[in-house]
C-alpha cells in the first residue's frame, strides 16, 4: 500500500504512522497495492469539508473522499480520509474505548467507504458493520458497536 499520511493537526497523541499503514492495510484486504491519502486535521477543516461536501455544518469523525480517475488514466489511488483528531478523541472518551481502538476503527469504517461500503440502509448497515468487526477482531479490537 502506498499511504501519505497529512498531519494538519495541532493534537497531540496521535497514532503512529505504522498503526495507520496496518489498520488501512487491513482494511484492504485483498486490494494491498492501492494507494491512499489519510489527512489527519482539526474541527475547522473537518466542519469545512463536512459543510461543503455533506451538507452538515459540523466537524465529523472521518470522510470519504473516493478518487476516479478520469477515463484512459490508470490509477491504483483508492482515494482519501479526512479523519478530525478532537473529535475521535472526545468520541473515544465518551464511549470508555482506548483512542488506539477508536483510531483504527474510524481508518477501517473510512477505507470500506472508499471500496463501496455504506451504512445508508439496514441491510448495508448490517454488512458494513459485520465486515468492520471482523477486520478489527483480526487488528485485536472488540466489537465498536457493543457498549463497554
Amino acid at each position: 500500500m502506498k499511504l501519505d499520511l497529512q498531519l494538519a493537526t495541532k493534537a497531540g497523541a496521535l497514532p503512529a504512522r505504522a498503526d495507520f499503514e496496518t489498520w488501512a492495510e487491513t482494511a484492504l484486504e485483498d486490494e494491498p497495492r492501492r494507494g491512499l491519502v489519510i489527512r489527519v486535521v482539526d474541527e475547522a477543516e473537518s466542519r469545512a469539508l463536512n459543510r461543503d461536501f455533506r451538507g452538515r455544518d459540523k466537524p465529523t469523525n472521518v470522510l470519504s473522499f473516493p478518487f476516479e480517475p478520469p477515463p484512459g488514466v490508470p490509477s491504483d489511488h483508492l482515494g482519501d480520509l479526512v479523519i478530525c483528531a478532537p473529535v475521535v478523541a472526545r468520541e473515544a472518551a465518551g464511549q470508555g474505548k482506548p483512542p488506539a481502538h477508536h483510531w483504527a476503527h474510524m481508518v477501517v469504517h473510512g477505507v470500506l467507504h472508499l471500496r463501496g461500503f455504506d451504512h445508508l440502509e439496514p441491510e448495508e448497515a448490517e454488512e458494513m458493520e459485520a465486515r468492520e468487526r471482523a477486520l478489527l477482531t483480526r487488528l485485536g479490537i472488540p466489537d465498536p458497536y457493543r457498549a463497554p
